[in-house]
């Protein structure tokens, strides 16, 4: 895809019908939610262990005053479930570095018409900046290569909050036109005049990221690449991630609630696994997002047409499947189902999963964003051959047009204001388990991203190469 020309984003140019989705424009936040978002955190720590008397609550308060090192800005998918003795859990799909969601977010304060933009600006990206002393004389710059509703918001965010232009530019992947890292400083090309280094750089590189960012830059980069590579955007690495930190999380009465998961699976090996679950399970390409690259397997048929594709890399992860209580995976933890939305007047209930964005702050980490996405069929009690299963069960919003350019179903939005959020059938309590899920998938990504870095601030390729060895996505690695 060819690159746009970058241009000059100026303070005072925000304007947020150019950065909310019109249904999201002049919604009307639920109270609850809002009462959420400002909940202090020493009430969410005491709420949640006089509901969980076995967790050691100076250990979750030093969970949720932790101050990540890269992994700076998350969005946590989350599905809401219950098992067959109706024990009702968020778990932990994947955390997302640098994820989509402020323009599906209504107002928390109708005084601040920029919304999540400024909050994620002002309390995360310029004490970021501030705090570190820059290496070089710069702009700031915004890169994207997905989303421009969104990243456009960011840019007259970040113009404003930091009373300086923006450099705001698309860097697709494959294409070099506008944007360079030399010497880990980067680069904007700016008309016909040359090229300008950048201080700071936030970027929403979505797209195999690290096969254009350098992991060892100059520039101050937010979310910089080793969080995506830890877990951010490596679903094989997060899934390592959350094991490491499960050791100790356990000890205090916690855990990051995932679906069983089986990692560096071949190709080949996919069936053997799928049997073991009981002929349903989940595949996933680790490296991919937006709704790419995840198969739902709930027959012989559609594992057929999983394994007859062409696949880029060489390792994949397979998880239980969730589903209906009659067809979901069998695991070690039982069997696990979509509680969904609340049934409509037709009776039907569809699988929902939702999506909680935080990020770094002073204080710790810190709810910005909630809102939920649906999937475009009914959930059914008996399948049905001739149904997709990922119709019933995939919920991202992306896809790919015939041209190759990004899409979004945004019928199947759910948003949390006064109307859409009653569907969801979630309550305060849902709300602070599902942050506390995001705050601890966050905070084991990034201590591996910590651990995968040595003193200079480069990988660790042994050691990042005995977690992933995965040919194909150490050769798009820049180090």
């Amino acid at each position: 895809m060819a690159s746009e020309e970058s241009r000059l984003i100026k303070p005072g140019q925000f304007e947020p019908h150019e950065h909310w989705y019109p249904k999201a424009l002049n919604a009307t936040i639920h109270p609850l939610v809002n009462f959420f978002l400002h909940l202090k955190k020493e009430r969410i720590v005491q709420r949640y262990c006089h509901l969980h008397p076995k967790v050691d609550k100076s250990y979750l308060k030093q969970m949720l005053d932790y101050r990540p090192k890269h992994f700076l800005w998350s969005g946590a998918d989350l599905m809401h479930v219950t098992n067959e003795d109706g024990k009702r859990q968020m778990l932990v799909i994947e955390n997302n570095s640098c994820p989509s969601g402020q323009k599906s977010m209504p107002l928390a304060d109708d005084n601040q018409e920029e919304g999540g933009y400024r909050v994620l600006m002002e309390r995360t990206v310029k004490p970021y900046h501030d705090s570190r002393k820059s290496l070089i004389e710069g702009g700031l710059a915004v890169i994207y290569d997905k989303n421009p509703m969104e990243a456009s918001g960011y840019a007259a965010a970040m113009a404003n909050s930091f009373k300086e232009v923006v450099h705001y530019t698309s860097w697709y992947n494959g294409s070099d036109a506008n944007v360079r890292f030399e010497d880990g400083i980067c680069l904007i090309r700016i008309g016909r005049s040359g090229w300008k280094p950048m201080r700071l750089v936030f970027r929403y590189l979505t797209q195999k990221p690290w096969n254009r960012l350098p992991i060892l830059t100059k520039t101050q980069v937010v979310n910089p690449v080793i969080a995506c590579l830890a877990g951010g955007r490596n679903k094989m690495l997060a899934a390592k991630a959350y094991d490491f930190l499960n050791t100790d999380l356990r000890q205090a009465g916690l855990e990051i609630i995932t679906p069983t998961t089986i990692w560096d699976v071949s190709q080949e090996e996919i069936p053997l696994w799928i049997e073991k679950l009981g002929g349903q399970a989940v595949i996933k390409n680790p490296y991919s997002n937006a709704g790419q690259g995840v198969w739902t397997i709930v027959s012989s048929e559609e594992l057929d047409s999983f394994m007859a594709l062409d696949q880029t890399y060489d390792r994949f992860i397979v998880q239980s499947l969730i589903g209906n209580y009659r067809w979901s995976s069998h695991s070690d933890r039982g069997r696990f189902y979509h509680l969904g939305t609340v049934p409509n007047d037709r009776g039907h209930t569809f699988v929902a999963d939702i999506r909680m964005m935080v990020s770094a702050t002073q204080r710790g980490i810190r709810p910005i964003c909630v809102y939920a996405r649906r999937a475009a069929s009914p959930l059914v009690d008996q399948l049905d051959p001739g149904v997709k299963s990922w119709d019933m069960l995939g919920t991202n919003l992306s896809f790919l047009d015939k041209e190759g350019k990004w899409q979004t179903e945004t019928n199947r939005l759910v948003l949390t204001d006064r109307r859409d959020f009653n569907r969801l059938g979630l309550g305060l309590d849902d709300l602070i388990e599902g942050f506390i899920q995001t705050v601890l998938s966050t905070v084991a990504i990034d201590k591996l991203a910590q651990k995968l870095l040595n003193s200079k601030g480069g990988l660790k390729s042994r050691l990042f190469k005995s977690l992933d060895d995965d040919a194909a996505l150490i050769r798009e690695i820049i180090t």
